[in-house]
């Protein structure tokens, strides 16, 4: 009976991230810099909070769009923050990760045909949201733009059937971040058009030497933008799954019935960590902002030596090189690097098709294994070339 099943659903693709992680675990002795994932333990205050919510049994159903007392934390620290400026009554949700935000987004603007503009080299996770809502993606290539989404590259690709534009920064893959006159330009070219922002601001808190700011405190963006933030990387909470949506409450209004049905709620036990993690871990994701950097530099030093030709990126905590001149494949150049050095990164390609000719390295690693591992990829460059 398989013929009976949605060929959208058929039609996904485990994400090439997975492939080569999963991968990772056949081979012995193997390191990999695949996953953005913290190597760092959730704080611990937090972790005492979500037990101390078991030993309470506060086990049970919150309100739908998240405990009254979260929302109200979430919107003081993104006002803190970002200059962001939401009511906690009706204009945040608490979701299941940014992942669910994310779905939940698409599924409440998107109608079938709707247009969405992405940039590309992106994050997987975004297309499949958009074509199980009935969406089209619609990428844009950045790779001759600083890697980056910019008003005068977008323009082009605006369209009568445009629904939403996708930003996302500080960047996976790319770990670029847009700059404030560069988020002021979008902003002039979107803001009398009637179409939506989805700004995915994930790594909102991993941004090095400025601060981060969103489009959604520009002009008249915040009417028509949905921010999307979340506690797994600046707080190194991404088994905790929570996430949020930030939208005026004509849009939120609409998200939390899809929310509602498709999980309730979010984790309760989460819920009460998270709350403790924005009244009193405000600044916890800043020590390890500072040992990324660190890492940043580290790493991109060494693949400068090697004869790598990349962006340096100003936020997350990957680095996205060129590997074009060394004649291979993302997927060859990436196979044979696990199989002869064993050191797992990712393939361009899973990235979607403008991510072809990199590869992705994820510097969420503690230095040990930062420094075996490029001293692997050194040796391997070397038999290239």
């Amino acid at each position: 009976m398989e013929h009976l099943i949605n060929p959208q659903v058929k039609d996904i693709q485990i994400s090439g991230i997975r492939k080569i992680s999963n991968l990772v675990s056949t081979i012995p002795g193997a390191l990999t810099l695949t996953i953005g994932q913290p190597d760092f333990p959730t704080p611990r205050h937090i972790i005492e909070a979500g037990q101390k919510a078991l030993d309470q049994n506060k086990t049970v159903y919150t309100p739908n769009p998240g405990l009254p007392e979260l929302r109200e934390a979430a919107s003081k620290f993104v006002l803190q923050k970002y200059g962001q400026t939401y009511r906690a009554t009706d204009e945040i949700i608490v979701t299941v990760g940014a992942s669910e935000a994310v779905d939940i987004a698409f599924r409440t603007i998107l109608t079938p045909g709707a247009e969405v503009i992405i940039p590309a080299p992106i994050y997987p996770g975004y297309e499949p949201l958009i074509r199980l809502a009935g969406g089209i993606p619609v990428y844009v290539d950045t790779r001759a733009n600083g890697l980056k989404l910019t008003a005068d590259l977008l323009e082009p690709h605006l369209t009568a059937n445009t629904r939403c534009v996708i930003l996302c920064y500080p960047s996976n893959p790319t770990g670029q971040v847009l700059t404030e006159q560069e988020l002021a330009d979008l902003a002039h070219l979107l803001e009398d058009r009637e179409i939506f922002v989805l700004s995915d601001e994930i790594y909102s808190e991993i941004v090095y030497g400025g601060s981060h700011h969103s489009i959604a405190t520009i002009g008249k963006m915040r009417e028509k933008t949905i921010v999307i933030n979340g506690l797994s990387k600046s707080h190194a909470m991404t088994g905790w799954r929570i996430g949020f949506t930030f939208a005026p409450a004509y849009l939120t209004e609409h998200m939390v019935k899809i929310h509602q049905y498709n999980v309730t709620c979010a984790s309760s036990v989460s819920q009460y960590a998270a709350l403790e993690a924005l009244t009193n871990g405000l600044d916890d994701a800043m020590p390890m902002r500072d040992a990324y950097e660190l890492r940043r530099d580290y790493v991109y030093d060494r693949l400068i030596a090697m004869g790598f030709e990349l962006e340096k990126p100003d936020g997350a905590f990957y680095l996205f090189p060129s590997i074009t001149r060394f004649g291979l494949k993302s997927q060859e150049f990436a196979m044979r690097l696990l199989t002869e050095e064993h050191v797992a990164v990712v393939p361009g390609d899973a990235f979607t098709n403008y991510g072809e000719g990199y590869i992705r390295i994820s510097y969420a690693y503690s230095q040990d294994v930062l420094e075996q591992s490029l001293d692997r990829v050194e040796r391997f460059i070397k038999k290239l070339t």
